[in-house]
């Protein structure tokens, strides 16, 4: 059993709350911090928490606390980081880590100098699909990955800080991006370098400083390319989508919005249906186990396992660190509609790869094109003469 302190008594703080005390049925959180006295005596009532303040270092130092969660606004991240290096006590935190690559490094610094576990709780590279699908990538069904796709839309967050850029860091790039980044980042391999990164951004429909709708390309050292869409923008509910393609093969995961249960209903009786949906009523796609479909149970599983067990996790502040460095390079390139290089001071990955070869060997003459099989039964080749360069078709009877 790990006994956890809860920064923050919000939106996410509650989400997290639901799996802790729900996923391993042994967890327990035994104090809540908010900055509001009421909320944190209200989330402890809610959640059966013996102790309660608004006080964060009287949360973190409390004698019964194991682990640290940071459910807290952007802007407060390393302050509550900090402090539990002074009381080195293990620390996991919302993403994204920081509000950009030089808070996010300090962080990092900051819990490996303290010698304290640290996690990175980017719970969409834990939901069930990603999971799935990542074991495939990774046994080689999909070949060498090419190309990594993730979308992350919807009508914009909760809360009133994510709108303030001074609070946040940045728009919907840095709340949703760091999800996107992560996943496809994942797909291609996390030791494989981002290099340079494009990306178009603007303010299309919310009265804000920040960005609402972004696209970004990111370039790997081995010639992948990893590419987000995010968007604060989008009507219809939350819309969560992978691609991955690689030489061999195709992945296609719809986590959310076209979930496989579809519901019609006037309204009549109908409340919550699925987070960030717009309606209660029409036509309707409703999430069977929301906490386990976003995937805060495999997360927090192996965030508390990885502590029980002496090593590290899935997600580390490491991983926080890069993510924030590659969004650093996409809001630059943003602004100067380049290319803009990815800053790592700190990589533990490959160096020196290069972009494999395009050319496959069909036999001593030919390097092979393409191969399929027609509709009238004959195999058919597409083949490429080595020494002129022509393009010659063969059918094999």
């Amino acid at each position: 059993m790990l006994r956890i302190a809860m920064l923050g008594s919000g939106f996410i703080g509650r989400f997290y709350a639901d799996s802790i005390q729900g996923q391993r049925s042994k967890d327990k959180i035994v104090s809540i911090y908010a900055r509001k006295e009421q909320n944190a005596k209200k989330f402890a009532e809610d959640y059966g928490c013996e102790h309660y303040t608004s006080d964060m270092e009287e949360a973190i130092a409390h004698p019964d606390v194991d682990v640290v969660c940071i459910a807290l606004p952007n802007n407060v991240h390393e302050d509550a980081v900090l402090l539990c290096c002074k009381h080195k006590k293990p620390v996991i935190t919302t993403k994204p880590l920081g509000r950009n690559g030089a808070e996010a490094l300090r962080m990092l610094k900051a819990v490996e100098e303290a010698g304290i576990f640290n996690g990175y709780l980017e719970d969409l590279v834990y939901t069930p699909k990603f999971l799935k699908a990542y074991d495939s990538v990774k046994n080689g069904a999909l070949g060498r990955i090419l190309w990594a796709k993730s979308r992350e839309t919807h009508p914009g967050p909760h809360s009133d800080w994510f709108w303030n850029i001074e609070l946040a860091g940045g728009g919907c790039i840095l709340d949703l991006g760091c999800h996107c980044i992560e996943i496809t980042r994942s797909f291609i391999g996390k030791d494989i370098k981002p290099v340079e990164v494009m990306c178009w951004a603007d303010t299309q429909v919310k009265p804000i400083e920040a960005e609402d709708h972004a696209i970004g390309l990111i370039k790997y050292e081995n010639g992948a390319i990893g590419q987000f869409e995010v968007s604060w923008t989008f009507r219809g509910g939350m819309d969560l989508r992978d691609e991955v393609m690689g030489t061999e093969g195709t992945i296609w995961i719809n986590n959310f919005l076209r979930t496989g249960m579809d519901m019609f209903t006037t309204g009549k009786g109908a409340d919550y249906v699925a987070e960030k949906a717009e309606s209660n009523t029409g036509w309707l796609f409703p999430v069977g186990d929301e906490v386990n479909d976003l995937g805060y149970n495999h997360m927090f599983t192996d965030m508390f396992r990885s502590i029980e067990n002496g090593r590290q996790p899935q997600e580390t502040f490491y991983d926080g660190y890069v993510v924030n460095a590659i969004i650093d390079a996409a809001y630059k390139s943003a602004k100067t509609k380049l290319w803009e290089p990815v800053n790592l001071e700190v990589w533990r990955g490959q160096e020196g790869l290069s972009k494999a070869s395009n050319l496959v060997d069909y036999d001593a003459g030919y390097y092979l094109v393409k191969e399929e099989m027609t509709h009238y039964g004959a195999k058919k080749l597409i083949l490429k003469n080595k020494k002129t360069g022509a393009f010659e078709e063969r059918i094999l009877e």
